[in-house]
């Protein structure tokens, strides 16, 4: 499968929207939106998102828009974030894409987060060089509880 990324387009929106509405993949990620279904809100992230200076790319799949990747926040505080569909999760699509954003964001330490329980994307994070620095707990908006989370980090 050819894994690309591009500049986001306006077009790809109904597909991010879609794919953060379903139900198996925003528990896994927890930490989303209080209500993922307000197209409002998702509307106005996404212009925020794109007006930034964070780096926001569509993930292609053999030439089918299958997630999102990003790069966002301060300088030397800057994380990563992914999402792609859940049809696709097990197939190395993500690491993938998280590998060519890498590529193209070379400034370090960059830092992710994600649910501790959240295997596949633990291993994603570790594929690409990022190890686990800090153990904290959060509220999980999609859970509707505070759940144990894991910051991991990408040095030099």
């Amino acid at each position: 499968m050819n894994v690309v990324l591009r500049e986001v387009h306006d077009s790809d929106l109904p597909v991010f929207f879609r794919q953060m509405n379903d139900p198996e993949a925003v528990r896994m990620a927890a930490f989303t939106p209080k209500d993922p279904a307000d197209r409002d809100a998702f509307e106005a992230l996404w212009k925020r998102i794109r007006a930034s200076g964070d780096v926001a790319r569509t993930v292609l799949a053999d030439g089918d828009v299958v997630g999102s990747a990003a790069v966002y926040g301060e300088p030397g505080e800057r994380e990563v974030t992914y999402w792609v569909d859940r049809t696709y999760w097990g197939r190395g699509v993500a690491t993938a894409a998280l590998r060519e954003l890498l590529a193209e964001v070379r400034e370090r330490p960059l830092y992710a987060r994600a649910a501790a329980d959240n295997a596949g994307s633990l291993r994603v994070l570790e594929k690409c060089g990022f190890r686990l620095t800090a153990r904290t707990s959060g509220f999980a908006n999609a859970r509707g509880e505070e759940i144990d989370e894991v910051v991991l980090t990408l040095e030099g």
